[in-house]
């Protein structure tokens, strides 16, 4: 089977290299040029436009940057025709009403559509253990399933279109929260003159303990938040994509908006393309005096 990835992004990258070795031949695409380049140089395939790629492999997995990056790509006037009986899977976070709608703009064009968005980062995508949330046609998720298991262990399906996006949300949602909790506490810890090992050794005893804490605790200590696997930007992102949806269902986001805020300032102290951990910036940042 030949798949297309579109999108050679962290994630993209690796996702494509995963099927290639675990023997897909894969066919890659990205917008800018530096990506593609680097792509190239670990030894995938890219195709010189979109459409090659598209009309090349039997599915093509969808790893760019936002609804709006999908709409640039696959829907320009006079060129949709080129979906006609092909397979496109969304697998990036984005909201479900976006993902309903790039599915009726698929199926309109004759294609099939399924949102597959995954939770885990690069040492995941490369030993094939991302959490896969499907949502779709259920004889649509059974075709893909082969392509799924080669990136996660246990890929789901969740229901119809826009549940896993929903699902998704839901799950980065998380993230943020544990980033923002973790870095008050820690940030109180420091500041009133407490070792921070015996916070940890405390902690790690505790119900309240994840090992994202320990994941991200020497970036914090030293302020360096380099080699990001998922950037601030993209947190915010999707911090705002989660205070939306769950705004139109009814729950109180005032805690969501706070981190929002939280995204906002430390991604104006400089920090939109380190790690998403930068939060701690502005939540606990350097006292004035010193």
């Amino acid at each position: 089977m030949k798949v297309a990835v579109l999108g050679m992004g962290l994630l993209g990258a690796e996702v494509a290299l995963r099927l290639k070795h675990q023997g897909y031949e894969v066919i890659g695409w990205n917008r800018g040029a530096e990506r593609a380049e680097s792509a190239r140089r670990r030894g995938l395939n890219l195709a010189s436009n979109v459409w090659e790629a598209i009309e090349a492999a039997d599915l093509t997995l969808l790893l760019l940057s936002d609804a709006q990056a999908i709409h640039t790509t696959l829907f320009k006037p006079g060129e949709t025709q080129s979906l006609a009986g092909r397979i496109l899977i969304q697998m990036g976070t984005i909201a479900p009403d976006e993902s309903q709608e790039i599915a009726e703009r698929v199926s309109t064009a004759g294609g099939a559509y399924l949102e597959a968005p995954v939770l885990g980062s690069l040492p995941e995508a490369r030993d094939g253990r991302l959490i896969l949330m499907a949502g779709g046609d259920p004889d649509l998720y059974a075709r893909c399933l082969p392509v799924f298991r080669a990136l996660s262990r246990d890929p789901r399906l969740i229901g119809p279109v826009g549940q896993g996006a929903v699902l998704k949300l839901a799950m980065n949602q998380l993230i943020a929260g544990l980033t923002a909790t973790f870095a008050l506490s820690l940030g109180l810890v420091r500041r009133e003159g407490i070792a921070v090992e015996t916070f940890m050794e405390l902690l790690r005893a505790s119900a309240l303990y994840a090992q994202t804490f320990d994941k991200k605790l020497a970036r914090y200590l030293a302020h360096d938040y380099g080699m990001a696997n998922f950037p601030l930007k993209h947190l915010h992102k999707d911090v705002v994509l989660f205070r939306r949806v769950a705004e139109a269902s009814g729950l109180d986001v005032r805690l969501i908006a706070a981190i929002e805020s939280g995204c906002r300032e430390a991604e104006a102290r400089g920090f939109a393309e380190a790690d998403y951990s930068a939060l701690y910036e502005s939540l606990a940042p350097p006292r004035a005096d010193g």
